[in-house]
C-alpha cells in the first residue's frame, strides 16, 4: 500500500473544500497510451488504489506498463469507539488521495485497446469515484 515516508504534520484538517472545482493539473495522459480519468470528486484510500492496481495487473497478465498518477498523502484520523467527546483528535488510521473531476488516476501502455479498456473497467469498479476510459490513439 502507498503511504508517505515522512510528513510535516501527523494530523491534518479534513478540508473538504479541496474537492470543489475541476482538476487543473494531472488532467491529461502524460506517460502511457490509455488512461482512467475521474469524472466525479472524492477521496480514494491507499487500499482502493492498491485493489484497482492489482485487478488491472492481473487482467493484463503482467504485460504492459501501468502508472499510478495519484498518491495518498492526506491523513484520516479516527477516535476509538465509545470514547467521550473532547480529549483531542483521534489517531491516524489511513491515508487518502483527494481527486477532483478531470484528474487522471491510472495510465497504461503496451497492451491492445480492448484489453486496456476492460482492465480499466475492472479497476474503476474498485474506486469510489466515477471514471472514464481515455484513449490517446483515437485523437
Amino acid at each position: 500500500m502507498l503511504i508517505p515516508k515522512k510528513q510535516k504534520y501527523r494530523r491534518l484538517h479534513r478540508g473538504r473544500s479541496a474537492l470543489k472545482g475541476v482538476s487543473q493539473r494531472g488532467n491529461s495522459v502524460s506517460f502511457g497510451t490509455y488512461g482512467l480519468k475521474a469524472i466525479s470528486a472524492g477521496e480514494i484510500t491507499s487500499r482502493q488504489i492498491e485493489a484497482a492496481r492489482r485487478s488491472m495487473t492481473r487482467y493484463i497478465k503482467r504485460g504492459g506498463k501501468i502508472w499510478i498518477r495519484i498518491f495518498p498523502q492526506k491523513t484520516i484520523t479516527r477516535k476509538a469507539s465509545e470514547v467521550p467527546m473532547g480529549s483531542g483528535k483521534g489517531n491516524p488510521e489511513f491515508y487518502v488521495a483527494t481527486v477532483k473531476p478531470g484528474r487522471m488516476i491510472f495510465e497504461m501502455e503496451g497492451v491492445e485497446t480492448d484489453i486496456a479498456k476492460e482492465a480499466m473497467r475492472l479497476a474503476a469498479h474498485k474506486l469510489p469515484v466515477k471514471c472514464k476510459f481515455i484513449n490517446t490513439q483515437d485523437q
